[in-house]
């Protein structure tokens, strides 16, 4: 007997919010914070960096696959890396931000090579127990997951820092960690066990997955699909600040309404994913990206009011939510059996990797170009994407690459 899908589901949603939360809140509510401390945009951006770990995570993933031949271990490595994760944000809770930056930042990178490490463990998982059928709705409730974190991280918590401050902010996060695993330590799991072609997984499965035939145009799908739309994400925080609001509102305008929208859409993808399919909603979702950038070029041309911010900020975090759903789907699509965590991981991390440099860059276009510089610079990403689309997916790439090696 089959654990029931709303079953999964809801195990799955509370797993992305557990690592979504502080997530959100270290790459957002720290740019919004420096920036109120008059850091400049280069330094915003360069906070990115901490994201690190979630870029070389695939050095450890063939490990994780590797010891993990039931579900049960599988969940072992989920609750042991967050429950690590929530004690290194209990003890930053006990730092000034001000006097022992240094050692926060240092912190921090150990706390996201934690939620890493959750991170593989958790997206194997979701393949295990996921019929294929079921995938879409199951990337709707990763995407949505991760977007309600965001909403808690960087909309709940940052409010929370307004009235409260860091120490409360932070002890806040720890709890909120905790309190998303609970669903999984009562998950009881009816599925087989996890599939394995062989024993000896290792770290050469990581260049025996770029061999595969036709994986080039993939990673080059991977590595674009977000540039039209990461910078806008990355920057328009400090942009907000620059306009003359305060950061209870960008909490509530960014943090709160837009991951709304963005968990929203997440949910809305998963239907529109089976109905359309995935090639003509890579197409969909690109368009939106295109027409996402158009408007926030000619929002920063002007001094935009409430009304017309407000629509901006649902195209953008409407069009991030659908585009990860589909990157994820396409990608949980594309591993091979018994290595569901370094495959899947493999892939998202090259989009880690390109929306780092890109979140990195914006910094330094921004400064250099202004806002409205950078806006079209993300416009003429969108349009390079839309191009090549066509070129870079073909609907039948998974069952080359679904074949075990």
């Amino acid at each position: 007997m089959q654990t029931k899908p709303l079953t999964k589901y809801s195990t799955l949603l509370s797993l992305y919010l557990a690592q979504s939360i502080p997530m959100s809140f270290f790459s957002t509510v720290m740019p919004v914070i420096m920036r109120t401390e008059n850091f400049s945009l280069t330094s915003i951006g360069l906070i990115q960096l901490i994201k690190l770990p979630w870029i070389i995570k695939f050095l450890w993933a063939p490990m994780i696959d590797k010891s993990a031949t039931t579900i049960r271990k599988y969940k072992q490595w989920i609750l042991f890396s967050e429950l690590f994760y929530a004690l290194i944000i209990f003890s930053i809770a006990f730092l000034n931000l001000e006097t022992n930056f240094t050692a926060i930042i240092v912190l921090m990178l150990i706390a996201f090579t934690a939620s890493a490490t959750q991170d593989i463990a958790t997206d194997a998982f979701a393949i295990v127990i996921l019929k294929k059928e079921e995938r879409s709705f199951g990337n709707s409730m990763q995407s949505a997951g991760s977007f309600l974190g965001t909403l808690t991280g960087s909309g709940v918590l940052l409010i929370i820092y307004h009235y409260y401050g860091w120490k409360m902010l932070l002890m806040g996060l720890g709890g909120f960690v905790l309190f998303a695993l609970i669903p999984l330590y009562f998950y009881k799991s009816k599925e087989a066990q996890v599939p394995k072609t062989e024993k000896r997984i290792s770290l050469r499965d990581i260049y025996l997955f770029f061999t595969q035939k036709g994986i080039g145009k993939r990673i080059i799908l991977l590595g674009i699909y977000y540039s039209g739309i990461i910078g806008i994400l990355t920057m328009v925080k400090p942009w907000m600040v620059d306009l003359g609001y305060n950061i209870k509102e960008i909490g509530i305008l960014s943090g709160i309404y837009g991951a709304a929208v963005g968990a929203l859409m997440a949910f809305a993808a998963g239907f529109i994913i089976k109905y359309l399919g995935k090639r003509k909603s890579l197409y969909l979702i690109t368009y939106l990206g295109l027409g996402v950038g158009i408007y926030f070029a000619w929002l920063s041309s002007i001094t935009p009011t409430l009304s017309q911010l407000l629509p901006a900020i649902l195209m953008l975090w409407g069009t991030y939510g659908m585009a990860s759903v589909i990157i994820y789907t396409i990608s949980m699509d594309s591993v091979r059996p018994g290595r569901e965590g370094t495959d899947f991981t493999l892939q998202i991390v090259l989009t880690h990797l390109s929306s780092l440099i890109i979140a990195v860059s914006s910094g330094k276009i921004a400064q250099a170009l202004g806002y409205n510089g950078l806006f079209k610079i993300e416009i003429g990403l969108a349009l390079f994407v839309l191009i090549l689309v066509p070129f870079l997916y073909k609907e039948n790439l998974e069952k080359n690459i679904n074949s075990p090696i």
